[in-house]
């Protein structure tokens, strides 16, 4: 049997109203309309669920049987409703953020913190990776949205400025290159080098700069990630490249000093991006507006 909800409302007016006429006036439809709905539903029934008196219409055994499970549908119907307009206005469902290193180490873990404040029942899995695999996670649905370095080539997403950072040379105490106020990179190329991995977005960046000089990168340790660049320039294996955020707040409990690179290219932004806004949702479009809110 089939049962239209629309029907069961009207029903239930009309059994608690005890009137086909007032029952219309209440759901403004036309008491003729409503009688029509609860003849067809009589007819799907297959028996009747009311009896019509000259004033007005009483429940049969039927109709009270029906309203006893109408009332349970349709309160579950609305507790359906309720539940996922929460998923609609974004209050409620997971977001999947690929992000890079970058940002989680600087900015994200602190921004994320404080949406969840504000949408206690959002669930957010975040993967770090480098920027190239972030591209693809975004491109094939596997992430809603992405945050890669500005200096990363991209085609066919949306994207919008997450932050702002800036490249820096991390040295030893007492290293050489930090006696300078700046430094170029071509100062810093004749130096053993701790670097990150490869397909590092900061990595390949930095690769091509230094093919534009006709220099190489005298890399004498690769690891994987900022903690581990760290601990290696403070043991005195090589200097680095880093963003600033991930090398200035732990200067005063380590043996490292920092140096500002004077390029062009050093100052840097970290973008956000994403799919064709029309196959956006609500909920990852409200963390993206939340990200990019007087953050830059």
């Amino acid at each position: 049997m089939h049962y239209d909800l629309y029907s069961l409302s009207l029903f239930l007016a009309v059994a608690r109203l005890g009137s086909i006429a007032k029952a219309g006036e209440v759901q403004n439809i036309a008491s003729s309309a409503v009688s029509r709905r609860i003849s067809e539903l009589e007819d799907t029934v297959g028996t009747l669920l009311f009896y019509r008196r000259q004033r007005g219409v009483e429940l049969t055994p039927a109709g009270h049987e029906l309203r006893k499970y109408a009332r349970t549908i349709t309160a579950e119907v609305g507790r359906m409703d309720s539940a996922l307009s929460d998923y609609a206005r974004g209050r409620k469902g997971t977001i999947r953020i690929a992000a890079n290193t970058s940002a989680i180490t600087q900015f994200l873990p602190e921004d994320l913190a404080e949406f969840q404040e504000q949408h206690p029942e959002v669930r957010i899995k975040l993967v770090e990776l480098v920027s190239a695999d972030i591209l693809s996670m975004v491109r094939t649905g596997q992430a809603d949205l992405g945050i890669i370095s500005g200096l990363t080539p991209q085609e066919g997403l949306r994207q919008v400025t997450y932050r702002k950072d800036r490249l820096v040379v991390t040295a030893p105490k007492g290293h050489s290159v930090i006696e300078k106020s700046t430094v170029t990179f071509r100062d810093i190329l004749s130096e053993d080098m701790v670097s990150l991995q490869h397909g590092s977005s900061i990595q390949a960046f930095l690769e091509a700069k230094a093919e534009e000089l006709g220099l190489p990168i005298r890399t004498r340790v690769e690891v994987m990630s900022f903690d581990g660049v760290r601990r290696m320039v403070q043991a005195g294996l090589g200097i680095s490249v880093l963003p600033e955020g991930a090398v200035q707040p732990y200067l005063q409990a380590s043996e490292l000093e920092m140096v500002p690179i004077s390029e062009p290219w050093a100052e840097r932004s970290l973008e956000i991006v994403y799919r064709d806004a029309s196959g956006f949702s609500n909920l990852p479009k409200a963390l993206v507006e939340f990200l990019i809110s007087e953050k830059i």
